[in-house]
């Protein structure tokens, strides 16, 4: 088969085995993405980006979870441990801005520097009151402007460190109060209020080069399943949150979903999205995955091209006087 899978891929272990090596060069994946079972120490991780990229016989983008706080997959002692956003965000109060781009900007640094080159962050979800515990912190703020004005901030970090940023879970996950790992929420606010707060970030951040769908019903818009695999809302995020970016499904092995990896793959793609995500890493899911996506073409095709145009050289600093600044605006000790 010829072309680019359209799907991003995870990994079993700390290293490609001989069957994963098959596998990816016949799937040509457009990606892959790495989580904690994957990572060991910094030698391991280089070794482990160069096999991967080796196998598909190409500089194909890899990605991982580093938002900082719980959600980081690369942690101590051999790299930064970095409190929630939203935590951050409140010890460093005016000066917000600046510390999210210095961590952001460290973390890309971090990443590169073991061959990542994506990282699936920032989260615009509004935090409210009933947000569930695991997503709440993972939020920038409460406020959809702030959250629009930060996600920026954490966006063009990225960016500066030759980082491809993950806009996510779009159209809004901050009303959800079930966890999507493992059941599917369902969100009954009215339009006005979605369109006025949840979708505002989103609209304002639709130029970025990647996005994340969100397992989530939204009621008085698409009550029959969530936004991954429902015509509707992804005509809502193209057409009126403006999105243009490549739209990857957040992971398909969530529980929020139902039907096998395959149907799920169909629905995903059939409603509109782009590009399937699947994170652990079983063959045999990813096989039957492989074989619903098939390959990119057409405007999904144009639009992974236009994200991966959007990968580029960081630019040069002097790490060390950023993790000081860092540390100073946070009141703690430089690491």
């Amino acid at each position: 088969m010829s072309g680019q899978g359209a799907v991003i891929f995870g990994c079993e272990g700390l290293a490609v085995t001989a069957a994963e090596k098959a596998f990816f060069a016949e799937a040509q994946p457009w990606g892959f993405i790495l989580f904690a079972r994957n990572v060991e120490s910094p030698a391991q991780l280089a070794r482990l980006t160069a096999d991967l990229r080796e196998a598909v016989g190409r500089d194909v983008p890899v990605f991982i979870d580093q938002e900082g706080g719980r959600v980081q997959r690369m942690r101590a002692p051999h790299w930064s441990e970095w409190l929630p956003p939203l935590d951050e965000v409140a010890r460093a109060g005016a000066a917000a801005d600046r510390a999210l781009f210095l961590r952001y900007r460290l973390i890309a640094a971090e990443l590169r520097a073991v061959g990542i080159d994506g990282n699936c962050s920032p989260c615009a979800d509004v935090a409210t009151p009933e947000t569930h515990p695991v997503l709440r912190n993972r939020c920038l703020s409460s406020d959809a402007a702030e959250v629009a004005q930060l996600a920026r901030v954490v966006a063009e970090a990225h960016l500066a460190g030759g980082v491809l940023p993950v806009l996510k879970h779009i159209p809004g996950h901050g009303r959800a109060t079930l966890d999507s790992h493992k059941e599917l929420p369902r969100v009954s606010a009215p339009r006005a209020a979605l369109e006025a707060v949840d979708f505002a970030p989103f609209k304002a951040l639709a130029d970025l080069p990647l996005g994340m769908s969100a397992h989530i019903v939204f009621e008085a818009i698409a009550p029959d399943g969530p936004a991954t695999t429902s015509p509707a809302m992804v005509r809502l995020i193209r057409d009126e949150i403006g999105f243009g970016g490549l739209l990857m499904t957040d992971d398909l092995s969530m529980e929020a979903l139902s039907g096998t990896v395959a149907e799920r793959a169909r629905a995903a793609l059939a409603a509109g999205c782009d590009m399937i995500l699947h994170c652990n890493g079983k063959l045999p899911e990813m096989e039957a995955v492989a074989a619903e996506a098939g390959r990119l073409e057409g405007a999904a095709l144009a639009r992974a091209e236009a994200a991966l145009a959007a990968r580029r050289a960081p630019e040069p600093v002097d790490l060390d006087a950023l993790r000081a600044e860092h540390a100073a605006l946070l009141r703690v000790p430089a690491p």
